[in-house]
């Protein structure tokens, strides 16, 4: 059993990619309610997480926000639901729904294949500051 906080959405995400990494900040910079946590999908913890919701993560190319005990989101959709709970301005987001998933996800695909090569690679995960280490789970 994970043992997870019930009362937080966690997001996973590629913790060497230089585009997640950014995401990653812009998100704990603007999570004024503090609904987030964050977990690497390389970490023990995130591979823990990807087995329990059924997903391969020989296959994930994609940021997934899990909310224990109710649902998870990847791709395009764990995007607009981070949108929509950061509130706020971000909340105008949500306007993409009106773009069909299909769409929206191979334009997120797109993204996510290429973002290496545009945004580069860590060698290794962040390291957080002491401030940070609250917002990530291990």
């Amino acid at each position: 059993m994970l043992n997870l906080p019930q009362n937080k959405k966690i997001i996973l995400f590629d913790g060497v990619c230089n585009l997640c990494d950014s995401t990653v900040q812009f998100i704990i910079k603007h999570d004024k309610k503090d609904i987030f946590r964050f977990v690497s999908l390389q970490s023990e913890l995130g591979q823990e997480i990807l087995k329990h919701i059924g997903i391969n993560p020989a296959n994930i190319y994609s940021i997934i926000l899990y909310e224990p005990g109710v649902a998870y989101y990847y791709k395009s959709q764990a995007a607009l639901e981070i949108a929509k709970n950061l509130g706020g301005f971000f909340h105008v987001g949500t306007i993409f729904k009106i773009i069909p998933t299909g769409i929206r996800n191979y334009l997120y695909d797109y993204i996510a294949k290429n973002r290496y090569k545009w945004y580069g690679k860590k060698e290794t995960c962040m390291v957080p500051t002491e401030q940070l280490k609250l917002k990530f789970l291990e």
